[in-house]
């Protein structure tokens, strides 16, 4: 699963892909129907692969948070974001039963199984962990 080039920008809805980088901005595209916006520089934008969940011990990826879901669904939808809080917290424990009660909100728990859903109906979730190439054959490759 790769979050690098997903993006979540404030006051806008959905998920966005990087297309490519201009002067004043970017060119992203939606997620949910396709369209392409220019984002100026000062917009407020998240990449997905750099937000975590708190837990009460340290912070946990959210890539590894869709990867539990994942695993939890069979690589499957979620249960929707509307459903009522206490289901919603309840579900959450089971994927992360160590998240940080005090610090991750309903709000929270909704946007990320939102994201889930968006990311899964594209098919850009996977329960499967990617592997890194061996040392072996990185240096393999370097020496030719």
């Amino acid at each position: 699963m790769n979050l690098e080039k997903i993006l979540a920008i404030s006051g806008k809805p959905g998920l966005y892909a990087l297309k490519i980088q201009t002067r004043s901005g970017f060119v992203a595209e939606s997620l949910l129907d396709g369209k392409k916006i220019t984002v100026g520089l000062r917009s407020n934008v998240s990449l997905l692969s750099e937000i975590s969940i708190y837990t009460n011990d340290k912070e946990k990826p959210l890539v590894e948070v869709m990867r539990a879901i994942a695993e939890k669904e069979d690589n499957g939808p979620a249960i929707s974001h509307k459903e009522d809080n206490a289901k919603l917290v309840a579900y959450f424990a089971e994927i992360l039963p160590d998240y940080d009660q005090e610090r991750v909100y309903a709000s929270d728990i909704k946007k990320v199984l939102n994201w889930y859903n968006m990311l899964q109906a594209r098919g850009l979730v996977s329960k499967e962990v990617p592997t890194a190439p061996a040392k072996e054959e990185v240096a393999e490759e370097e020496t030719k």
